[in-house]
């Protein structure tokens, strides 16, 4: 005899998969929550297998369906359709797979597969769990535990779900089963708010679209004797990034909100992004784009000081980027106190016209900074043990290195050994010098220097080498050098030992960072001194040597 195929229908009733919010309702009419942020594979047989991909939005433990993809194994096609519809192919000619595929959208999406004699998945568990692409997101078994909504009224809920039992939903109850349906709805909005588009309505639609495709009834004019309006297309052709979800915001227009797992650690401390970034002479500052478009907050209204320097916006992250450095200042700001000094910005929102008595936008303002750690006071000794002394001084995200180091000329060019013997009166010049910082921004300034007989810099017996920037003017032998004028100075004096005491001198220096931006950094030194010869006077058996090293 002749086989005959007839449509869907009362006397060829198709079976059917619904995907709506965090629920399946399989082919076999068995209602499944899905309890994670994995893909799950819905049918799969003759080379074509469908795939519901879910995420998170609102709340951290309640995924929802977020894609569908359909995948056509023998040439290598797979078909997305995401949020917002938006349809990907990424075969460039899909050929053609003896399946007709119709996709047709709103806020969830429905996929009717003709012509295929499949297997049907049931979604239990993990047992149809699609693996392939588990590969690409390791993670999404983890669970995020949040506290229950207090604000859902579960009563309500299941009065408006249980919708279905009643008319003009009746007529499709021999082959539609409503029980699954209602369990789905009260599953959800007994769990998930009733906020981006998502409501029982949808469930009710749900219904409706699974009843069509078994009877061909689509129940007309249902929507207006439930109070249901017909859903809203408002997130065509929005484009969110991987960590955002398109949603209406207050004024009726789009917005991409904040998926919840990636803003909680944001939320948690009431920040807006990320911790600022000091790199040697720069420092910036990168916010995130959904977390300013929840709070109504245009990112190209933002500027810093300057109100030409505005935020730079990645098109596919939609994190922005405001920053400066030496040569580009927007306005920074420097402050000092007695252990740092401070640069630092704003980012603000273009006000309104004086003249307005309105404006509909909250003021945004927000401090950020990056700041040099003033050196600590250095203390070194004569010993022989080591020719320098290296210290690291870390200020928060920038740190620097301060050294200070001895040499026996001028030029600075033989450094003093261990090994190296020095005389009283003989010359020795000490250098301090920085590594790590900017010579643009800033300028070391040696603020004092002194030398006590005991290894504690407040100790009682001391004697003052450098004084308020300048040298002692009690003592002749003692130059300074380059003070203020860069990131590196020096100085010299005349060795000498304390009289009674042991050959044991400990130095000990004092140094300040000034910020050059409007400041004159070098000390003022003002008056003549006289100059006495540096060279070494001694008589025969009369000359004492002492041994020399830097220590901490």
């Amino acid at each position: 005899g002749n086989l005959t195929f007839s449509p869907c229908g009362v006397l060829c009733p198709c079976p059917t998969c619904t995907v709506i919010g965090s629920t399946v309702v399989n082919f076999l009419n068995y209602v499944v929550s899905v309890p994670d942020r994995c893909a799950y594979t819905l049918l799969s047989e003759s080379g074509v297998e469908l795939l519901a991909v879910f995420r998170d939005r609102r709340r951290k433990d309640f995924s929802l369906l977020d894609k569908v993809i359909l995948r056509l194994d023998g040439p290598g096609v797979n078909i997305t359709l995401g949020p917002g519809l938006r349809l990907q192919v990424n075969h460039p000619q899909p050929q053609e797979s003896g399946a007709d595929v119709l996709l047709v959208g709103g806020d969830h999406q429905w996929i009717t597969v003709k012509g295929v004699h499949s297997s049907f998945w049931p979604v239990e568990g993990g047992s149809a769990r699609s693996t392939a692409l588990l590969s690409s997101d390791v993670l999404c078994e983890e669970q995020f535990p949040e506290p229950a909504d207090g604000t859902i009224n579960c009563t309500t809920v299941t009065e408006r779900c249980e919708l279905l039992y009643e008319a003009p939903f009746t007529s499709c109850h021999n082959l539609t089963d409503p029980d699954s349906f209602i369990g789905a709805c009260i599953n959800t909005l007994c769990t998930y708010p009733a906020v981006d588009g998502l409501s029982h309505c949808q469930f009710l639609e749900a219904y409706v679209k699974a009843c069509d495709f078994q009877t061909g009834d689509s129940l007309e004019g249902w929507r207006s004797e439930v109070g249901c309006s017909p859903p809203r297309a408002s997130c065509q052709d929005v484009l969110c990034s991987d960590h955002e979800f398109c949603v209406e915001d207050v004024s009726g227009g789009t917005i991409c909100a904040c998926r919840a797992i990636f803003a909680s650690e944001y939320r948690s401390t009431g920040a807006l992004g990320e911790p600022t970034v000091c790199d040697g002479s720069s420092a910036s500052v990168t916010l995130v784009g959904c977390l300013l478009e929840e709070k109504g907050i245009d990112y190209s209204e933002l500027h810093l000081n300057n109100q030409s320097c505005r935020g730079q916006k990645d098109n596919v992250s939609h994190m922005v980027t405001f920053g400066f450095d030496v040569n580009n200042t927007c306005g920074m700001e420097v402050e000092h106190n007695n252990s740092q000094m401070i640069y630092k910005n704003s980012i603000s929102m273009t006000t309104s016209n004086s003249s307005d008595i309105i404006t509909r936008h909250d003021i945004f303002n927000l401090d950020f900074s990056c700041f040099y750690q003033q050196p600590d006071i250095k203390t070194m000794s004569f010993r022989i043990k080591d020719s320098s002394v290296i210290q690291q001084i870390v200020s928060g995200p920038w740190n620097y290195t301060l050294t200070m180091k001895t040499f026996s000329d001028a030029g600075r060019t033989r450094a003093i050994e261990p090994s190296t013997e020095l005389r009283l009166q003989q010359s020795v010049w000490v250098e301090l010098k920085t590594d790590g910082l900017d010579d643009k921004l800033v300028a070391v300034v040696t603020d004092s220097c002194w030398a006590t007989d005991l290894p504690l810099a407040n100790s009682s017996l001391r004697y003052d080498l450098i004084v308020s920037g300048c040298s002692n003017t009690a003592d002749q032998t003692v130059k300074v050098m380059g003070n203020g004028l860069g990131t590196s100075n020096y100085f010299s004096f005349n060795m000498f030992e304390f009289s009674g005491k042991s050959d044991v001198v400990y130095l000990h220096c004092k140094l300040n960072l000034c910020a050059k931006k409007g400041n004159t950094c070098a000390p003022s030194c003002g008056g003549k001194r006289r100059r006495r010869s540096a060279r070494s006077q001694y008589e025969d058996g009369s000359s004492a040597f002492i041994t020399m090293a830097w220590t901490n």
